[in-house]
């Protein structure tokens, strides 16, 4: 009995601790992730601290190291939080061991004075002999030997539990140390928060000593924007006109021979092979999908559904670099500017590779002051790659994920930098960072 129960405290013992040791293993990866995050951030502010021009693009570095330390706090705490009930389960189940420990004592010292009062071997024989029949003394003896096999079964139980009881109580006494480290790494973290939250205000307060510089060139870069609009609207217009011509010559085609066109590409049906419908659970008045001229054949669809799926998880446009241009309108803290973005603005190593995010192919490639733009087509969405300081594709070139566009221009403050915008058949601009993925 005691054996099974013994078994049974091992498994749950063991279950608890490797749940509780995923979770840690997850919340140290997070860590460790906002570690290496504070590191890059860090190692680029320091290379920005040595341009004596201020942009917002290191008020923007500044807040992402404050987010970055934040969740490290939070990673902290989470941590902090399952080494506490840790060392409250451990305690837990040293006590049951000391009580069953205490248990195990009490018989295993019961039976010894039993053994003693019982330890001549006439009083075994007597106990023997006195038996009825055969089988009874046949049974007698077996009861002396599992008797015996009892007690060193006790023995033996003892010590495993003696043994485990040390090992749960080193268990604890690293996990007391690690909570203390723990907590010194927070009040450090805090610390250093209190820092970074007055370099902000310090870089705030700088910006508004700069609003006329500032001023000027958000009013550059807002006539540039115009410009980008209306160039993309015009591609994306002078695309669709393409694309509804192809289909109304592939009508007109099927309607001279005599054949009724497709309800919809033929992609449409590849997918529904591919993936057959479940049973009718949900509700089928949803709206079905709405077919773009950019739509109209199975490639350009098939282009489409590849970009959808893969929304949160494109690469990112270059290798290494920071946004320091967030996606829409924002004030400029310490001012009472505001900046837009119809994409990010990515700054990086000046003269970095920037590349295709998926598949697709080019549309348009064209200059814009200073700088070129590269237009790239995935079915009825499209990738934006401006502030290029040089091209590496051509115009109708199809491209694979990865494939180089062109590299980074570089900006005022001697650094890369590059606007990464996505953009649907309806000329409307998407936040760029709800599909990459997270860096």
């Amino acid at each position: 009995m005691f054996k099974k129960l013994f078994i049974s405290f091992l498994f749950f013992a063991f279950v608890s601790v490797a749940n509780s040791q995923q979770s840690k293993d997850e919340i140290q990866k997070r860590m460790q992730e906002s570690q290496r995050q504070l590191n890059e951030l860090n190692r680029t502010l320091s290379e920005i601290k040595k341009n004596k021009k201020l942009s917002i693009g290191q008020l923007e570095l500044v807040k992402r190291k404050i987010n970055a330390r934040e969740e490290l706090l939070h990673s902290l705490n989470k941590d902090l939080h399952l080494i506490e009930n840790d060392i409250y389960s451990t305690t837990v189940q040293m006590n049951r061991l000391r009580r069953e420990l205490d248990t195990l004592k009490q018989n295993y010292a019961k039976s010894l004075v039993f053994a003693y009062k019982n330890r001549s071997n006439y009083d075994y024989l007597n106990f023997i002999f006195s038996a009825t029949n055969f089988n009874d003394a046949i049974k007698r003896i077996a009861y002396l030997k599992s008797y015996r096999q009892y007690r060193e079964t006790q023995v033996a139980n003892i010590r495993k539990t003696q043994q485990l009881l040390e090992q749960k109580a080193g268990y604890l006494n690293n996990t007391k140390a690690e909570k203390n480290n723990n907590i010194q790494e927070q009040n450090k973290q805090l610390t250093v928060l209190e820092q970074d939250k007055k370099e902000k205000d310090q870089v705030v307060k700088d910006l508004k000593g700069q609003e006329k510089n500032i001023a000027a060139r958000i009013k550059e870069e807002e006539k540039n924007r115009v410009k980008m609009r209306q160039s993309l609207a015009a591609v994306i217009r002078r695309e669709q006109d393409e694309a509804a011509k192809k289909e109304r010559d592939r009508l007109a085609r099927l309607a001279a021979e005599g054949k009724k066109p497709e309800n919809k590409p033929a992609a449409g049906n590849d997918v529904a092979k591919n993936n057959p419908p479940k049973a009718n659970t949900e509700n089928t008045n949803r709206p079905q999908r709405v077919y773009t001229p950019f739509e109209t054949t199975a490639e350009g669809l098939s282009s489409s559904l590849n970009f959808e799926s893969n929304k949160g998880r494109l690469p990112w446009p270059v290798e290494k670099g920071y946004i320091s241009g967030p996606f829409g309108t924002h004030e400029v803290p310490g001012t009472k500017l505001k900046e837009s973005n119809d994409g990010i603005v990515i700054e990086t190593s000046p003269g970095s590779s920037v590349k295709a995010v998926a598949n697709g192919t080019v549309s348009s490639i064209f200059d814009l002051g200073e700088y070129q733009v590269v237009v790239i087509r995935h079915g009825k969405y499209i990738t934006v790659y401006s502030r290029l300081g040089s091209v590496n594709v051509t115009k109708g070139q199809e491209v694979q994920a990865g494939t180089l566009v062109g590299k980074a221009s570089t900006n005022d403050n001697k650094s890369g930098e590059i606007e990464f915008q996505v953009v649907n058949e309806k000329s409307q601009y998407l936040n760029p960072e709800s599909w990459l993925r997270g860096r």
